[in-house]
């Protein structure tokens, strides 16, 4: 008999590409799993987990958290694999050495930056391929404004050079220069089909929200898609299309109907977070999507700001500073409904959408665990998995608990959809052991808005390449197995 590095024994195994829903040992050597069996296997260490689902681990496609830090927080709930995607960096080569230098829990990988790489042409940012890059300059109108055609030419040769160098596709965040002229966007789309790897989009202004847009944000996205046979993703879907989210999921079906490939992704949470200078947060914009400088509540500060005259000046001073924007009534039924109809579309994905850590107090270190009182963050950086399982399967029944399982592991793997990915999202012979075990019955979200960083409940067991990363519940801070995504 075949002795394995590990046996996770007499669990509940869904794989989410053959549809195995069954009592089985997983038994894991060299960073694979090596065997799933109906029969007992043995192991050099055999973790009982009978009564707990194993299940392939989850793949954010949409977090800002990348540190270790952030890593932590998102193993305790049950992610494997954290991706920078829509926002992307730039150089991407360079946030590829930061991680690997540093260490990472998770498995970690990066898009290209379109945003940076032309905050770098039309406004001289020196990017370093951090998300700083980003919200340090996310205010300023040089970057925000149509371009010419040489400058385009650059800026698309800058993110062609960083797809050669492994980037797993392109984000674009033209939400944050909404008034670029479309057919820069297109310009990017078909690098994108050119290099047959995936973008991915934060929206600009849908229609309703702003009659003067030069496209509406989802019929842009549709028609790069049917224009260039680019891979369009669509991030966030729930937070960019709010009240609008049914027009916009028919328009997608559509072209889905059609040929086109575009995917989606959503998290579980009504209120959105962003930098506060961001464009669509202009406080002579904010009643396009019904709201309110007190909407708006800067993260890490008390209650929320008070008038057109408080939201000018944090513009004004901190155009970076991480704000929620509340979108949608959480504890309103028909308010969440949108968020549920978001969340349930056929084959979207669930994705966090995660915000780098503020700490309030003293200097930054990633490296601290736990982590100590006055750091903050959105919730749905530390609870999103948790959430979805509990509301969505456990309490609501929108979601079967294979069907959630799929939404987290299987459905993002496909959507990157680069040869590494093909060993993820899967609990088979030959795949990675990058492995979630939790309980059915009790997992659960339990950050809130106003306790931002609290771990999520009912994940016993998190492994990232064949080792622990949480065991029994408690996360292990000298664990560092993460290895890096890329498209080479």
């Amino acid at each position: 008999m075949t002795t394995y590095d590990l046996v996770l024994s007499g669990g509940r195994v869904i794989d989410p590409e053959t549809g195995l829903d069954a009592v089985r040992d997983v038994g894991v050597s060299g960073g694979q799993v090596r065997e799933v069996s109906a029969t007992p296997l043995a192991g050099v260490t055999v973790v009982d987990v009978r009564g707990l689902v194993v299940c392939p681990g989850f793949i954010d496609l949409h977090s800002h958290s990348a540190d270790q830090a952030g890593h932590r927080l998102q193993a305790l709930d049950g992610v494997t694999t954290v991706l920078e995607l829509e926002a992307g960096s730039y150089p991407v080569a360079a946030a590829y050495r930061q991680a690997a230098a540093e260490g990472r829990p998770l498995n970690y990988g990066f898009a290209t930056s379109w945003a940076v790489a032309r905050m770098a042409v039309l406004a001289g940012v020196r990017p370093g391929g951090d998300i700083d890059d980003f919200m340090a300059n996310i205010g300023r109108p040089e970057w925000q404004r149509p371009a010419p055609a040489a400058a385009v030419g650059r800026i698309v040769g800058m993110l062609e050079r960083d797809l050669a160098d492994g980037a797993l596709g392109i984000g674009i965040l033209v939400g944050y220069a909404p008034r670029i002229d479309p057919s820069e966007y297109l310009a990017v789309a078909a690098l994108a089909a050119r290099a047959g790897l995936p973008t991915y989009t934060h929206a600009r202004e849908l229609v309703e929200l702003d009659a003067t847009t030069p496209i509406d944000g989802a019929e842009e996205i549709v028609k790069a898609a049917a224009e260039t046979g680019a891979h369009m993703h669509y991030c966030h879907v729930n937070s960019t299309s709010i009240q609008h989210v049914d027009r916009v999921l028919g328009l997608v079906e559509r072209v889905r109907a059609e040929g086109a490939r575009v995917t989606t992704e959503a998290y579980p949470y009504g209120a959105g977070m962003t930098g506060v200078g961001a464009a669509f947060l202009a406080p002579e914009i904010l009643h396009r999507r019904g709201l309110t400088p007190h909407s708006l509540g800067l993260l890490g500060a008390e209650g929320r700001l008070a008038d057109d005259a408080a939201l000018r000046e944090v513009r004004r001073r901190d155009p970076g500073a991480a704000v929620f924007v509340h979108l949608l009534d959480e504890h309103d039924p028909a308010q969440f409904a949108f968020i549920e109809r978001a969340l349930a579309f056929p084959d979207a994905a669930v994705a966090t959408d995660a915000v780098p850590l503020l700490w309030r107090s003293g200097a930054a270190d990633p490296t601290a665990w736990p982590l100590p009182e006055g750091v903050v963050s959105h919730p749905r950086t530390a609870g999103t998995y948790g959430r979805v399982l509990r509301v969505l399967v456990r309490e609501k029944g929108l979601l079967s608990l294979a069907e959630a399982v799929r939404r987290c592991t299987l459905v993002p793997a496909d959507v990157v959809g680069v040869p590494a990915m093909r060993r993820k999202g899967r609990v088979q012979p030959g795949c990675d052991a990058d492995l979630t075990v939790f309980d059915p019955s009790t997992v659960a979200d339990r950050a809130t808005y106003e306790s931002t960083i609290l771990p999520s409940a009912g994940f016993a067991h998190v492994v990232v390449g064949g080792e622990f990363v949480v065991r029994d519940g408690e996360l292990l801070p000298e664990s560092l197995p993460g290895r890096p995504v890329t498209a080479l």
